[in-house]
This record gives structure tokens, sequence and C-alpha cells, in this order.
């Protein structure tokens, strides 16, 4: 599934060709920023009784698009009420 992801992401944005953005700043990511628009920054996933409510063949996966290791923080905020008695 992770393979298939990353070929199909290569054929809609191709790292081998020029951006705009490439142009303007010079780090050659342009790409990068087209990939990260397209497929969103959040995801949002209920759970139920402290467990994700994920499907049989689903999963959650971090996607870093730049061309260069950089530092990342993971945010995750868990929202809801606490159902007592």
């Amino acid at each position: 599934m992770i393979n298939d992801l990353k070929k199909a992401i290569e054929r809609i944005v191709p790292q081998g060709i020029h951006y705009a953005h490439d142009s303007k700043w010079g780090d050659g990511n342009g790409f990068s920023h087209v990939r990260a628009t397209l497929l969103g920054h959040s995801v949002t996933i209920p759970f139920d009784e402290g467990q994700l409510q994920l499907g049989t063949w689903q999963q959650i996966i971090l996607i870093d698009f730049d061309n260069r290791l950089r530092t990342r923080e993971v945010l995750v905020q868990i929202l809801g009420e606490r159902q007592v008695g």
C-alpha cells in the first residue's frame, strides 16, 4: 500500500520537473509543497474506549515530502467529553 501511494504521488506531482517555488526560493522543493497541499496536513480519527476507530485495512501514515532532512513535530490533540457514571 505505501509503495503504491508513493508511485501514485510521483505520477501526480513529479519531483523531477520545475516548479515556480524553486525559482523564488532556490531550495528545489516546490514539488514537496504541492504534494503536501494536495494531501492536506491534518486528519481526524474517532476513538472509542481508548481505541482508534480505524477500518480493517486503514492505517495512519506520516509523509514528509521534503528533499532534505528536517526536524518535525507531530501534534496530537484529543477532543471529546469524558462520560462519568
